[in-house]
């Protein structure tokens, strides 16, 4: 079992730095980062999957806590439906990660998967969706609405994680009624509670690998600031390429996990 820095050759590192500077650029444009940073960490020898899961979000609230600042100094999101949203989705990530040490993520996956190609179809045959703020709802109902989605997903990012971002993203583009860089930028300061909910489970645990953590969280916030001030400079058109690129990355290792784990069985 893994505890350190200590007994990784230096290749591996090297490829957990880029992974990391990768995942956070794309968490920051549109999340699903989890995608490159989860499978370079289970290339360590000798790590568990827990400890895996628990130094992914390790590394990743370094990047979303960098895009979050950048967004709200650049974007300035609205706080008054972003922060109670972070709060219950941080409720429903502990609720998920409590869930993730004892039920297979295999038992999801085949209804994220179909979940995740009625997304892309939606986005791609509706181009004009989210270039523009035009909210479905007010007062209560729109509070009401947002914290119905953070719960759900925050549950989700604690349970099994990649593509967080995305799903953020369309639920607010798609349910609230946001552009593509409001949404985006939301996404960040709930994506940030979602990944400090995880690790208030893990941390008592004792599954965080604290070094690889750190080397992981400094890349993270690297391609976090870079990707949020890109974001932001290209609009909402940008952010929507990016993400339809993601989600079809994200079908495309969903659905091979869950073929192999098919034939396996």
């Amino acid at each position: 079992m893994v505890s350190g820095l200590e007994e990784i050759q230096l290749a591996t590192i090297l490829l957990v730095v880029v992974a990391g500077l990768a995942a956070g650029w794309i968490d920051a444009v549109v999340g699903g980062g989890g995608l490159l940073q989860l499978p370079a960490l289970l290339l360590i020898p000798g790590i568990t999957p827990v400890q895996a899961l628990a130094t992914n979000k390790m590394g990743s609230i370094f990047g979303t806590t960098t895009s979050a600042i950048t967004y709200y100094r650049r974007a300035h999101p609205d706080l008054k439906t972003a922060l109670p949203m972070a709060a219950v989705a941080l409720v429903g990530s502990f609720g998920g990660a409590a869930l993730a040490v004892s039920l297979p993520s295999s038992v999801f996956k085949p209804i994220i998967v179909i979940a995740l190609i009625a997304v892309a179809v939606f986005t791609a045959l509706r181009p004009t969706v989210g270039e523009l703020t035009k909210l479905r709802h007010t007062g209560r109902r729109h509070y009401g609405t947002a914290a119905g989605i953070g719960l759900a997903i925050g549950f989700y990012d604690g349970l099994i994680g990649p593509g967080t971002g995305s799903f953020l993203i369309i639920a607010m583009v798609t349910f609230l009624g946001y552009n593509f860089l409001a949404a985006s930028a939301k996404a960040k300061i709930v994506n940030m509670a979602t990944n400090l909910g995880a690790l208030a489970f893990f941390l008592p645990n004792g599954a965080l690998l604290w070094g690889i953590g750190l080397v992981l969280g400094f890349s993270n916030m690297i391609g976090g600031y870079i990707g949020a001030r890109m974001a932001v400079k290209q609009g909402s058109r940008f952010i929507r390429i990016v993400f339809l690129v993601v989600v079809s990355a994200l079908i495309c290792k969903l659905g091979y996990d869950v073929w192999v784990e098919n034939i396996r069985g």
